[in-house]
């Protein structure tokens, strides 16, 4: 619902003006809802289009960030989002400008990251005229570009629609499953006169709880050998200490799914570890043990998800918890109970009307014999060896961004979780690369917190210029880069599902510590254990960002052939 207040009031509630202008424009009032969200810092690249609104934000002490290319500034907004748990923003100018956001709003969407998307139009006036860089439905028809990878879309044609699309674009982003949102607004209604208005936030919409709860908990006090199955939705809805009760209560095991890695402590006494690619034999042994009920959270169950499961490994049984049905009963046939609603309000509920119940019982998770890798090969590291080197070093609160590529997937394997929340990574949609915005995002939100990108080579070489906004901006992030010399996850696919590999490999590799120290970073290239110790003590004793560089042995199998 949209207040409007008097020009004499404030958009901060209870709040008077003091002594401000009469005259608002949309690009003003744009600003100061910005502010009030919490929004400190705002990531983009200038243009004609949008620089009214621009120049708007440093008047009102916003934080104007240059990214070194739009894709960048959309996965720094989401980092931003992520780690604030407040709205992130992207700004692109017309035309090129918002096409190359594209590919950062679909992530930010996989993420379930809350990032508005600000994109310009010369002007609207002079729409269906020739105009360079038009992004009306006579050009690049922006609205329509992102309309798929956004949870709302739209261009304010004029200032009086303004506050109506933004307050429809605010909720969208914050309710129900949060993602983003996108308002391509011209500059000639950026400068448009309106008159102020209010919309609350954050929005205190009631979570929606499933009508069959007492069933779920008759189903669970019947079970026999359940498993809780944790997915990203755990991160998004910030769910860790109720599922952690959760599985304490009825002495569940607990195992994740990729994007779930960091949704429970994996020091836990009933932490299966990860399931799938980069999963545990103990994961793996345990599903073989006649599952009877699997309690699914946090995820749809996609072919990154279940790879490596196969019929032997299906419950009996399928509780499944997601806001959207969707995806329900489409993945693995056996009988499923939906639980639909908001995540972490379903659980409360669930341990409320349990709260009586004490449940002791042994730990049912035995322990798997297996055969790790050898972690020492010469001349060159493990990547296992590598990370593992990294976080013995690292402070235990330290949060990682993880990018797409087999060094995450060796992470998945072998990183320890200490504390739920610490590891974020989506292999859903999966862009390489964004994993280097999102660690310099959060860097501008959180910067009292530790913060570690862990990438590769080939990630480095997509989105690795955004290194530069670090040094720019002082954001101390430690850039961890697996170096193989090549696309390793796909290299390893090829050659196992095609008998040979095409287009994988650098036949000049990249110096990742010399491109670090190019854009102004620290930058160290490790090949012992030794090194990396001493890059990483360096790093966190140390102002600006610093590239660690780790050479990685380019012939070891990473642990990602569960995958077709």
């Amino acid at each position: 619902m949209v207040s409007v207040p008097t020009k004499n009031t404030i958009l901060k509630e209870g709040e008077l003006l003091q002594e401000q202008p009469t005259t608002f424009t949309v690009a003003s009032l744009l600003s100061m809802h910005l502010k009030k969200f919490g929004v400190s810092h705002v990531f983009g690249i200038p243009g004609k289009a949008v620089t009214p609104l621009i120049v708007e934000m440093d008047r009102q002490g916003l934080q104007y960030v240059l990214s070194k290319f739009e894709g960048g500034a959309g996965y720094e907004a989401a980092g931003f989002a992520l780690a604030s748990g407040t709205l992130g923003v992207a700004i692109g100018t017309s035309g090129p400008g918002g096409t190359n956001m594209i590919t950062s709003a679909a992530q930010a969407k996989a993420s379930h990251a809350p990032v508005l998307f600000i994109t310009g139009h010369p002007t609207v006036k002079s729409t269906g005229k020739a105009l360079g860089q038009d992004a009306s439905s006579f050009g690049t028809d922006i609205v329509r570009l992102f309309e798929p990878v956004t949870k709302f879309s739209r261009t304010v044609e004029r200032g009086d629609l303004f506050s109506v699309y933004f307050s429809h674009a605010i909720e969208q982003a914050f309710t129900g499953i949060k993602g983003p949102v996108h308002l391509n607004i011209p500059s000639d209604v950026l400068m448009e006169e309106i008159e102020p208005f209010d919309i609350p936030v954050p929005f205190s919409v009631r979570p929606v709880i499933s009508s069959n709860l007492e069933e779920v908990i008759q189903v669970l006090d019947q079970a026999k050998k359940p498993v809780l199955f944790l997915g990203k939705g755990v991160h998004s809805s910030k769910a860790y200490e109720e599922v952690q009760t959760f599985a304490e209560r009825w002495n569940i095991p607990v195992m994740t799914t990729p994007s779930g890695k960091g949704a429970f402590a994996t020091t836990h006494e009933l932490s299966l570890g990860g399931f799938g690619v980069g999963g545990t034999p103990e994961a793996d042994h345990y599903l073989k043990q006649d599952v009877d009920v699997m309690v699914v959270m946090g995820t749809r169950l996609s072919d990154m998800t279940l790879a490596g499961m196969t019929k032997d490994m299906y419950p009996q049984k399928i509780i499944h918890f997601d806001f959207d049905i969707t995806f329900i009963g489409k993945s693995i046939a056996v009988p499923t109970i939906p639980v639909l609603g908001d995540l972490k309000a379903n659980i409360e509920k669930i341990l409320d009307l349990t709260s009586n119940r004490k449940v002791i019982k042994e730990s049912p998770i035995k322990k798997v014999q297996s055969n790790p890798d050898n972690y020492y090969k010469d001349p060159l590291l493990s990547s296992g060896m590598a990370i593992k080197t990294v976080q013995s070093r690292i402070p235990k609160e330290t949060l990682i961004f993880s990018d797409c590529g087999s060094h995450t997937f060796y992470a998945i394997r072998d990183l320890e979780i200490y504390q739920p929340g610490s590891f974020i990574f989506d292999s859903y949609f999966g862009a390489m690369g964004h994993g280097i915005g999102y660690a310099v995002g959060a860097k501008a939100a959180r910067p009292d917190l530790p913060i570690v990108c862990l990438t590769g080579d080939g990630c480095l070489l997509m989105h690795g210029t955004e290194i530069s906004t670090a040094v720019n901006y002082h954001l101390p992030v430690i850039f961890v880069v697996l170096n193989n010399g090549g696309l390793d996850m796909v290299n390893k696919g090829m050659a196992a599902h095609l008998g040979k590999e095409v287009g994988t490999t650098y036949e000049v590799p990249v110096n990742g510590a010399l491109f670090g120290q190019a854009l102004g970073a620290h930058g160290f290239r490790c090949h012992t254990i030794e090194e990396i110790q001493h890059a990483i003590d360096f790093a966190l004793g140390h102002d600006g960002p610093t590239v660690v560089e780790i050479m990685v042995d380019p012939l070891e199998i990473p642990p990602t052939m569960k995958r077709g």
